[in-house]
């Protein structure tokens, strides 16, 4: 049985447009191949898991225009890299992130979309660009450690897709 005290709390989200296509942002100043992913971030503590996702979507893409389509049951774990761990103040000593994923649909429109959004209110930058994609290019897209996870994620909300 896995200890989930050792993973991070961490939501993330998959943002759908009104024609089933999924939203990727490419991670800031980081090279190819795998260097897509969907938005996510950690849990405050006390926070809602919703309310987190929904903040996380805020400030890593600027949208605040989403409805709720679906959410996870139970945490998804991916296990940090052992090259990932010699930075300790990253990971702040724990072994991965639990993550609950959340999949809402933007209803504002695509302009809504501001990587930069967040910069204003002192954060950093998460992504550099951004497309529209299929759901099942997921797992192709993401660093190979966070595959199994984006492969539970993809299953999850298949039926949400075009």
């Amino acid at each position: 049985m896995t200890d989930l005290d050792l993973y991070r709390a961490n939501v993330g989200v998959v943002l759908f447009n009104r024609e089933g296509q999924v939203w990727y942002g490419q991670r800031h100043a980081t090279p190819p191949p795998w260097n897509w992913q969907f938005p996510q971030g950690g849990v405050d503590e006390g926070e809602d898991l919703e309310a987190a996702a929904r903040r996380e979507l805020r400030e890593e893409t600027g949208v605040v225009s989403a409805e709720l389509l679906a959410a996870t049951d139970d945490w998804i774990l991916y296990d940090f890299p052992p090259e990932a761990m010699n930075n300790a103040k990253a990971w702040r000593g724990f072994t991965g992130q639990k993550q609950r994923w959340f999949a809402f649909r933007l209803i504002g429109p695509d302009s809504e979309i501001d990587l930069k959004s967040h910069i204003d209110e002192g954060g950093e930058v998460e992504f550099d660009a951004w497309r529209w994609g299929r759901l099942d290019e997921a797992c192709d897209l993401i660093v190979p450690f966070k595959r199994d996870a984006y492969a539970q994620v993809v299953r999850a909300f298949a039926h949400l897709g075009a």
